[in-house]
């Protein structure tokens, strides 16, 4: 998978004080399922060292990039420069993108904004993220900071590769394909939003007789906007005891009791998801379930990544 990193998480000495912020997520876990594509619109037009920006609000609530340092407007330049940067990364065939946080340039909704008078205006999106949503609008972006809370990082590597998936299910696909597609990741659309679960699935249904070619774009559409909500605890919650309805005509009481108890332990924060997905998963295999077995929400990435071993993981 391609993944576009600013280059500062990547050890790179690209910002204003000739310096990085390497991400040890970015670098030391991520990056054995990912090759990186660096981008720095920043040090493109600037290099470095060089002073400090930020962003400020003009009287007609738009804004604009400020030197720190003279004061001066540097709109032109740091938006031809994010222009030349966005057109390298599109280069690729990328399945996501990860900013750097509170940067003028690449926060998402973290940069922050100043009025004229220097007083604190709110946070915007950076210069860079605003043309990065506007030119890949279903793309997972997340930005390093938000990606130290557990949650948030399972959610970003789920959606990543949903996206993925997707991208390499559609190469081809027909009809049958896109059923059995929509099957196998049934639960994992549910923990995200079972509204737009089933709306997918009238598409799937394909009552208006559409072609292929229509039904394809408008399920890639929905499901690249469903894999982009964020899961809950109650909504996995919902999900973890379907998953159970599968299996409990093979299990004893004692089994049932454990099972269920797991469910409600991990709705209440006191063991990890890991935990009854894994017995989940023990169950099925050794009952041969296989609808259960085939579904992508019990391993939606590598099980190296460990995110789902956090007990606080799901909001």
């Amino acid at each position: 998978m391609k993944i576009a990193v600013s280059g500062c998480l990547l050890g790179q000495s690209v910002r204003f004080d000739s310096g990085h912020k390497r991400d040890d997520f970015v670098m030391d876990e991520l990056s054995e399922y990912a090759e990186y594509i660096s981008f720095c619109p920043e040090n493109m037009a600037f290099s470095n060292p060089r002073p400090s920006i930020r962003l400020v609000k003009n009287t007609d609530e738009s804004l604009k990039v400020q030197s720190n340092k003279t004061g001066d407007d540097l709109s032109d330049t740091l938006s031809e420069a994010s222009k030349k940067d966005l057109d390298n990364i599109a280069m690729h065939d990328l399945r996501a993108i990860i900013f750097k946080s509170k940067s003028p340039t690449c926060g998402i909704g973290s940069a922050k904004v100043y009025l004229e008078n220097g007083f604190a205006a709110g946070k915007d999106d950076g210069v860079f993220v605003a043309m990065c949503k506007e030119k890949f609008p279903l793309l997972p972006m997340e930005e390093e900071g938000r990606l130290c809370d557990a949650w948030l990082r399972e959610n970003f590597v789920m959606q990543l590769y949903s996206y993925d998936s997707f991208e390499n299910f559609k190469v081809g696909a027909n009809m049958k394909d896109l059923v059995e597609f929509h099957r196998v990741n049934k639960f994992m659309l549910q923990s995200k939003n079972d509204v737009l679960y089933r709306k997918l699935g009238k598409i799937v249904g394909n009552h208006e007789k559409k072609t292929f070619t229509e039904i394809l774009s408008k399920y890639e559409f929905l499901f690249k906007t469903a894999i982009a909500k964020k899961s809950s605890k109650g909504k996995t919650r919902n999900v973890l005891e379907h998953m159970a309805g599968f299996v409990k005509s093979f299990l004893d009481s004692e089994e049932k009791m454990m099972l269920h108890e797991q469910i409600d332990d991990y709705a209440a924060q006191i063991i990890p998801l890991i935990v009854p997905l894994s017995t989940l998963k023990l169950y099925a295999s050794k009952y041969e379930v296989a609808y259960l077995l085939e579904q992508t929400f019990l391993s939606p990435y590598p099980k190296e990544l460990a995110l789902r071993s956090n007990v606080k993981c799901v909001k």
